[in-house]
């Protein structure tokens, strides 16, 4: 069983950029707490979203979190825990961990980065060990994590780099 929020936004409506954590959706990757006050056994510290962006939760199986916000799932396990379980259940969901963007191309150490809030293109490079001389300065994609299509978008220095996302820096032609 999944559980799923009616009336959820689209995944390309919000980013993490837009309105910082409160609006961040979560994904495959992204480590959580949840934690039901007073009810030790229902607390977890670090959950590993699925590869289908669920986590398993006692009383409710499988709960889809994948493209929610954490206030979002909140809301999804109380409204599950008030059905039968629990009168007035108090729960909180935290992000521990993002889920890695990706960095590839012309850059001396291309791979996946931990993402951490406020990251641009310019931060994503430096933590990437910077572009090698071949590198392009003006053919610089991004796949944007929460575009269905997948389609790469050119970008400038100062774009915000999202968890999932995976930049590409061309090789430049003399």
């Amino acid at each position: 069983m999944v559980v799923l929020l009616a009336g959820v936004l689209s995944p390309g409506q919000l980013s993490f950029a837009d309105g910082g954590d409160s609006l961040y959706q979560l994904g495959s990757g992204d480590i959580i707490s949840i934690q039901v006050y007073g009810e030790e056994e229902l607390n977890f510290d670090q959950i590993l979203l699925t590869d289908a962006g669920t986590v398993s939760f006692p009383f409710l199986g499988e709960v889809g979190a994948k493209g929610k916000t954490a206030k979002q799932l909140e809301n999804i396990i109380i409204l599950g825990l008030k059905d039968g379980y629990l009168i007035n259940p108090k729960v909180t969901v935290s992000v521990i961990e993002y889920r890695s963007f990706f960095v590839n191309g012309e850059v001396k150490e291309p791979g996946g980065y931990p993402f951490q809030p406020g990251l641009t293109l310019r931060k994503a490079i430096a933590v990437s060990g910077g572009l090698t001389e071949r590198a392009s300065k003006t053919k610089i994609f991004v796949i944007r994590d929460r575009d269905p299509d997948k389609q790469p978008q050119k970008i400038s220095m100062d774009a915000p780099i999202n968890p999932g996302d995976i930049v590409t820096i061309e090789q430049s032609f003399f």
